[in-house]
C-alpha cells in the first residue's frame, strides 16, 4: 500500500505501525463492546442488502462481457464463478474482519467479472469500519489492478475510458464510505460528550449536595455547641453552689430544661435534614441568624451568668445577610469559648464598620480572678476551624490568641460592599 509510508523503518516497526493502522479505533471499539453479539434486525437488513448488491454486480460483469462477444473457455468460465461465489460469500464477514474481506474481494475483482460487486462491496466496508489511509491504500490497490482487467477482458469501449469510468465508481465507494464514517464518528463522539456532561452534571450534583450537608452540620455544630455550653454553665452553677436560694436553683433548673429542650430540637432537625434526599433545600426549615439575633444571643450568656458587654455600631438594615450571618456565627463562637475555657471572664462583644471599608467583629474575654473549682467544658476543637473557614469563604480574614495582657482576643473582618 502506498498510503502507508512503512519504508526504511525496521520490521518489528512497521509490523507494530501496520497493525495501527489496519485496528479499529477507541470508539469503534467502545461501541462494538455495546453492540449484541448477533446481528440486530438493522444489520441483517444491511448486509442482505449488500449481499445482493455483490451478486447483481457478480451476475451483471459476465453477462456484459457475454454480451460483447466474449467467448472464455470452461476452466476461466470455472474459476471466473468460482471467484464471484468466494467473493459474494465472504461478504457476511465484512463486519467481522473488513480488511481481509475487502483484500480478498478487491484481488478477485481484478481477475474475474463476477467478483466486482463484492469488491465495491468490500471497498465500502473498510472505508466504513477503519482509518482513512487504509481505505485509501485498498483503493490504490483496487486502481492499479484495473490495467490488468481490462487487458484480460477487452471492450468496445477505449481502454483508458473504462480505467478512468472504474476509477471514478470506486473513488466514490471509497469517499461514501468515509462520509459514513466521518458521521459515525461525531455522533460517538456526541454520545461521549453526552455522557460525560451527565457524568460531571451527576458529580457536581452530589458535591452540592455533600457540601451544603457538611453546612448544615458545621451551623448545627455552632448551635449545639452555645446551647450545651450554656447547660453545662447552670449546671455547674449548681454544683458548685449546692445551698443556693430555692429561688435561684429552680430558675437555674429552668434554664437548663430549655437548653435541653432547645438543643434536642436542633438536633433532631439536623438528623432529618441529613436525612433528606434534597438538602439543598432544607435551609429553609429553619430561620437562619443575621445581625439583629446577637443581641438576644448575648442575653441568653448573661442570663446564664456571664458579663457580657455588647457594644454594636452598625445597622442591620444596609448589611447583606450572609456577612450578617457569618457576625453572629463569630460572636456565638467567642461567647461559647468563652463559657468552655473561662466560665467567669468578662466578655466584651464589639461590631463596627461601614460600607466600603468592611466590618469588624471582636470578641474580648478576659481573665478572671478567680475559679471556683468548676470542670472545664470539653471541646473538639473544630469550632474555630470552622469558623476559620466560613470567614475565609466570605471573603475576610479571622485572627484569635491571647494579647500581651492575657486577654483572649478573637477577630474577625469582613467585606462590605459599598
Amino acid at each position: 500500500m502506498g498510503a502507508i509510508a512503512t519504508n526504511g523503518l525496521p520490521a518489528r516497526t512497521r509490523t507494530a505501525r501496520l497493525r495501527l493502522l489496519l485496528a479499529p479505533s477507541d470508539a469503534e471499539r467502545r461501541e462494538l463492546a455495546r453492540r449484541p453479539a448477533r446481528r440486530s434486525r438493522r444489520d441483517w437488513i444491511v448486509d442482505v442488502a449488500c449481499f445482493l448488491v455483490a451478486v447483481g454486480g457478480g451476475i451483471y460483469g459476465p453477462g456484459a462481457l457475454l454480451e460483447n462477444g466474449a467467448t472464455p473457455s470452461p476452466a476461466v468460465a470455472a474459476l471466473t464463478v468460482v471467484a464471484g461465489v468466494v467473493a459474494c460469500a465472504a461478504i457476511w464477514w465484512r463486519r467481522r474482519w473488513p480488511v481481509g474481506v475487502a483484500l480478498l474481494t478487491v484481488v478477485l475483482g481484478g481477475v474475474s467479472p463476477a467478483a466486482g460487486g463484492a469488491a465495491l462491496i468490500g471497498l465500502f466496508s473498510v472505508a466504513v469500519h477503519r482509518r482513512a489511509v487504509v481505505a485509501i491504500g485498498f483503493a490504490a490497490l483496487a486502481i492499479a489492478l484495473l490495467p490488468a482487467y481490462f487487458s484480460l477482458y477487452p471492450d468496445e469501449i477505449p481502454f483508458w475510458v473504462n480505467i478512468g469510468f472504474a476509477t471514478g465508481i470506486q473513488a466514490a465507494v471509497v469517499g461514501w464510505g468515509m462520509f459514513i464514517r466521518s458521521q459515525r464518528e461525531l455522533m460517538l463522539a456526541l454520545r461521549e460528550r453526552a455522557r460525560l456532561a451527565e457524568t460531571e452534571r451527576d458529580l457536581r450534583v452530589g458535591q452540592a449536595r455533600a457540601q451544603e450537608r457538611t453546612r448544615i452540620a458545621r451551623e448545627m455544630h455552632d448551635v449545639l455547641a452555645h446551647r450545651l455550653s450554656l447547660l453545662s454553665l447552670h449546671a455547674g452553677a449548681l454544683e458548685v453552689h449546692p445551698d443556693a436560694p430555692a429561688e435561684e436553683i429552680t430558675r437555674a433548673a429552668g434554664v437548663v430544661r430549655a437548653s435541653a429542650h432547645q438543643a434536642l430540637d436542633d438536633l433532631r432537625q439536623v438528623i432529618d435534614v441529613l436525612r433528606a434526599a434534597e438538602p439543598a433545600g432544607a435551609e429553609g426549615q429553619r430561620p437562619q441568624p443575621t445581625l439583629r439575633d446577637v443581641a438576644a444571643l448575648v442575653d441568653e450568656s448573661r442570663a446564664a451568668g456571664t458579663a457580657v458587654a455588647l457594644e454594636q455600631l452598625v445597622d442591620d438594615g444596609t448589611l447583606p445577610t450572609a456577612t450578617g450571618r457569618t457576625v453572629y456565627r463569630i460572636v456565638q463562637e467567642g461567647l461559647t469559648n468563652a463559657r468552655k475555657h473561662a466560665p467567669l471572664a468578662a466578655v466584651e462583644a464589639t461590631i463596627s464598620g461601614a460600607p466600603g471599608t468592611g466590618l469588624i467583629a471582636e470578641v474580648v474575654s478576659r481573665p478572671p480572678l478567680a475559679q471556683l473549682g468548676q470542670a472545664a467544658i470539653p471541646g473538639s476543637g473544630a469550632g474555630l476551624i470552622g469558623l476559620a473557614e466560613r470567614v475565609q469563604l466570605a471573603g475576610g480574614r479571622l485572627e484569635h490568641g491571647h494579647t500581651e495582657t492575657g486577654d483572649y482576643r478573637l477577630w474577625a473582618w469582613l467585606p462590605w460592599p459599598s
